[in-house]
């Protein structure tokens, strides 16, 4: 993080535990801060009370400790605040703009509260501020870039407090009073470079180090960075140093010139991981990263990880002890070293080996969770043992904590406006993954983001299939989440670009699709019609498994407008076309349909023959679930029949066999397209 070198073991003070008692200095600006929180505002002397959360602004350049002390303002501060921390990051590694949607969601993550998948920021922010309305919560708002992107954010709610940290002032917010950081205190400072030193060579040359202290200028982070130099070198003195930060004080910042006394002082291997390290998505690196970054053994890149880390180069990273972040206030100087030292094609080579890294640990990733598939186990096999997890757990477990990284390493794969080989086997990766881990309700969000990125560079070069595909998928993800008519538009505008691009494929699944949204808008003539248009696509191809699925689909339109005569013939012909196409398990489904409409139009005798027909074929599909299905809706044909002895014998069978099959209720089912459930419709009079 940008300013964490206030912590000299290089310890995040925003994690929910900081340690008291290692935080260093600032006892003038946590007084003052403390005292702002208490201080009455300008509505309240004017009799008014107060309409939003109060704001205190914590500005500094990166490297000043800004982050630190909000931090522990923070925990200082938080037992008056029962609802919670919230805690949100508003600018990427190099300066980016976190969108405000993406920050509200995160907030609303953690505090449980429902966050709509696939609502822009205005919803978000209101969602947010509801979610805020009776809570008595502290929000930590870091690397804001404007009073814009703050009040978006801010609840409407006096109780609440927002500690924001910004590099300049927040004008338009109004009844702000910064708090502006510069150096530590000589004696903090000081005991900045001891924590890693250690308290012999300070004292042996307190002058020395008073004098490095100052070359510093009391930034914490170049403070960070030149205790790590010493601490690597145990028989320099404090003064060899200050002496080389005197006789060569070069230019730019404090923090860049020390960093590049620390840089030049590496082995070269060394050096150059660092400065790749620029590449590191969101800052965020682990073994795997800085292995595929500098071309080298997962072992080695651990080591060397683990040695930036003691020497203040890198900073922890949640739970994992393998996962670091580079300090935000060294990302733009690692960057700058590595165009000066490396060739744009290494560069761009450095960046595709950490990216199909990240492809192949992804496939990794979705393969163990396929447990019953040949070709995945095979798979698994082939993969260096480095590339492969232990379990499904673990599995899991690393997609969550990867997450962050994984987002942005598909938003690097895309920042240059194209979307290439890698980029697409990238993206595809990612949502297979999420989807198999977490399923698709909970990993909607992120799909969003991740199908808008293709949508926007679909758009931008004018590429109409894969414009079609992200639109598709966007409006999946629409229908699955309650935004029918979003869903609507976006699949009549992928048929558009379905047809612009000549794909058939693109084009029928977007007509299916319409039809599919028209039915969950009970527009049954619309849907029989759209789904009619797809079908005759699907036969003028040749294609009879998709013909025959939806001639099951207009039957499911037709039942539900009443119509059971075009519902029957419907069914009938996707009866007919399962059994040329010997799907078994697909036409014992399409026979259980069949019987179920039979019943609705009064035809029970006929409901009751179908319905044995299809226990056979779902026997023979070895479909126990169904099976059971199919004896219960007998049991229902029996009592209408007046027969509750051959009723009871089939329900005792359905509970017999649902005993047998004993569901995981733990997984959470997995929509199928394919399927044509018939909600609920009263049998005809």
């Amino acid at each position: 993080m940008t300013d964490q070198a206030v912590d000299p073991d290089g310890a995040r003070l925003l994690r929910e535990a900081a340690d008291e008692g290692r935080f260093l200095g600032r006892t003038r600006e946590l007084k003052e801060l403390r005292a702002d929180i208490e201080r009455a505002g300008l509505d309240t002397l004017s009799g008014r009370k107060a309409p939003r959360a109060r704001v205190l602004l914590i500005a500094g350049r990166p490297g000043s400790g800004r982050t630190a002390l909000a931090g522990e303002l923070v925990r200082q501060v938080a037992d008056r605040y029962p609802d919670g921390v919230l805690r949100v990051r508003l600018g990427e590694p190099d300066g980016t703009r976190v969108p405000v949607a993406r920050a509200a969601r995160e907030m609303l993550d953690a505090l449980d509260a429902p966050a709509p998948a696939g609502a822009g920021e205005d919803e978000l922010g209101e969602a947010l501020r509801a979610a805020l309305a009776d809570r008595r919560a502290l929000l930590l708002l870091d690397d804001a870039a404007d009073a814009e992107q703050v009040d978006a954010l801010l609840p409407d709610n006096p109780d609440c407090l927002a500690v924001v940290v910004s590099s300049g002032p927040l004008t338009g917010i109004a009844d702000v009073r910064p708090c502006t950081l510069g150096g530590l205190d000589t004696k903090s400072a000081v005991e900045v470079l001891s924590r890693y030193t250690g308290s012999v060579r300070v004292t042996v040359d307190p002058r020395a180090a008073e004098r490095l202290a100052e070359q510093c200028q009391g930034q914490p982070a170049a403070l960070a960075l030149a205790g790590g130099w010493l601490a690597a070198r145990p028989k320099a003195a404090v003064a060899d140093l200050a002496k080389q930060l005197h006789t060569d004080p070069g230019r730019g910042t404090v923090v860049g010139r020390v960093l590049g006394l620390v840089h030049d002082s590496l082995p070269a291997s060394a050096a150059r991981a660092l400065r790749l390290l620029s590449l590191a998505p969101a800052g965020l690196v682990d073994p795997h990263t800085a292995a595929s970054l500098a071309g080298c053994s997962v072992e080695a890149a651990r080591g060397v990880l683990d040695d930036f880390a003691a020497h203040g180069l890198l900073h922890p990273a949640g739970p994992s002890p393998e996962q670091f972040e580079v300090p935000r206030c060294l990302h733009p100087l690692l960057s700058a070293l590595a165009e000066a030292h490396e060739r744009p094609a290494e560069l761009q080579l450095a960046r595709a080996r950490m990216l199909e890294r990240t492809v192949r640990l992804l496939q990794s990733c979705r393969a163990i969770t396929e447990t019953d598939s040949p070709q995945a186990r095979e798979k698994l096999l082939g993969m260096p043992r480095a590339l492969r997890f232990s379990g499904p757990r673990a599995a899991a477990d690393w997609l969550s904590l990867r997450r962050p990284a994984l987002l942005a390493s598909a938003r690097l794969a895309v920042a240059d406006g194209e979307l290439d080989t890698l980029a697409r086997r990238l993206m595809s990766q990612l949502v297979r993954a999420m989807v198999a881990h977490f399923g698709t309700q909970a990993a909607a969000s992120d799909l969003y983001d991740l199908h808008g990125l293709v949508l926007d560079v679909a758009e931008r070069r004018d590429l109409p299939r894969e414009k079609a595909a992200a639109l598709l998928n966007l409006g999946d993800l629409d229908a699955r989440t309650g935004r029918t008519t979003d869903a609507l538009g976006r699949y009549r505008a992928a048929l558009d670009a379905g047809r612009e691009a000549n794909d058939p494929y693109a084009a029928g699944r977007a007509m299916e699709s319409v039809g599919g949204a028209h039915l969950e808008l009970d527009d049954y003539d619309r849907a029989a019609d759209w789904f009619g248009r797809a079908l005759a696509e699907r036969l003028a191809r040749g294609e009879r498994e998709d013909a025959a699925r939806l001639y099951g689909r207009i039957g499911v339109a037709h039942t539900y407008a009443g119509r059971y005569g075009e519902a029957l013939r419907n069914w009938r012909a996707a009866v007919a076309g399962h059994r040329k196409n010997g799907d078994i398990a697909a036409q014992a489904r399409a026979l259980s349909e069949l019987a179920r409409v039979q019943e609705y139009a009064g035809r029970f005798d006929e409901s009751l023959r179908t319905c044995r027909e299809a226990v056979e074929w779902a026997r023979r599909a070895e479909d126990g679930r169904l099976q059971a299905a199919l004896h219960l809706r007998l049991a229902d044909s029996f009592e209408h029949l007046g027969d509750p002895a051959s009723a009871a014998l089939h329900r005792d069978t359905a509970e017999r066999m649902l005993a047998e099959e004993a569901p995981d209720e733990d997984v959470e089912p997995e929509h199928d397209a394919n399927a044509c459930e018939i909600r609920s419709t009263p049998a005809a009079d």
